[in-house]
């Protein structure tokens, strides 16, 4: 899952669930990007869904 950054609109989170759930926060600027941080957490953060598996 993806959800776009309700601050920020070149930002994006991405979701993960292995052992746990992880958020993968993403800056993309025109054809470039980079990863910002990368945590776990309890439950996805609100903002507008881009992206469903």
């Amino acid at each position: 899952m993806a959800r776009k950054s309700s601050i920020d609109e070149e930002v994006f989170l991405y979701y993960k669930k292995y052992d746990r759930l992880y958020c993968v926060v993403a800056k993309h600027i025109e054809k470039d990007g980079f990863l910002i941080t990368t945590y776990p957490t309890d439950k996805v953060k609100e903002g507008e869904t881009i992206w469903t598996k």
